[in-house]
């Protein structure tokens, strides 16, 4: 994928990245994702927080759209707090490296500018499956 595709995953997190409150106890949007599978389909999402610890990562939330799509395999994935390039929390990583297959070599963009990414097996080496 070309940098200017990476600027397209970048957007559209950023563009979903509204935080708000939705209750005295969830805010949602605080952190925005991207995922494109290897289908060329991308996916958003958005964090939604809980006064009891019961909500759950923006990255999750796309990656659960995408599976009620029907897809499975990404090849790349962006997270954005606002404007900033955010790295997966453990949970996540944990999570897409148990879709298995090809998911293990899907990139995590790092920064857009310079451009940088990593696989998510280098993120996570000496896996335990």
């Amino acid at each position: 994928m070309e940098h200017n595709n990476w600027q397209e995953l970048y957007n559209q997190a950023v563009a979903v990245c509204r935080e708000r409150q939705v209750s005295e106890f969830m805010y949602a949007g605080s952190v925005g994702a991207a995922v494109l599978t290897d289908a060329g389909k991308i996916y958003t999402g958005i964090s939604i927080d809980t006064a009891c610890s019961i909500g759950y990562c923006a990255e999750r939330n796309a990656i659960g759209t995408m599976l009620t799509d029907g897809e499975t395999t990404i090849t790349k994935i962006v997270a954005v707090k606002g404007t900033e390039v955010i790295m997966p929390c453990g949970v996540c990583r944990e999570f897409m490296m148990q879709l298995g297959g090809q998911n293990r070599q899907m990139e995590v963009l790092t920064s857009l500018n310079p451009l940088k990414t990593i696989t998510l097996t280098e993120l996570i080496p000496d896996y335990w499956a």
